[in-house]
């Protein structure tokens, strides 16, 4: 049971954003990605509501609501995609140095 976070002021902190979904249930987790390098937060999370009703109600309160002033993207998570591990965009091996050998 968790809810994606978008378009989050990069101001906001896991205790803020707890108490916002605190409201309209128990919150479990909250999640802030940050950035790598600058350590900054990136304008998104995640946040795991306690049961499904709790999760449709927060969703239904605060998406497309003033926070922070920001108008929030609140929705159901979607699972994280397998990669595969892959590397690159593949394309046309055959096209070497953008001339075509055939």
């Amino acid at each position: 049971m968790s809810v994606y976070v978008g378009n989050l002021s990069y101001e906001v902190t896991e205790e803020s954003l707890n108490a916002v979904f605190a409201e309209y249930g128990s919150v479990k987790r909250v999640q802030l990605p940050t950035d790598r390098e600058t350590g900054r937060v990136r304008g998104f999370g995640f946040v795991e509501m306690g049961t499904d009703a709790e999760e449709t109600a927060a969703i239904e309160a605060l998406d497309g609501a003033e926070w922070m002033g920001r108008d929030l993207k609140v929705n159901k998570a979607k699972p994280k995609e397998d990669r595969g591990g892959s590397f690159g965009g593949g394309g046309n091996r055959s096209n070497y140095g953008g001339r075509n050998r055939y």
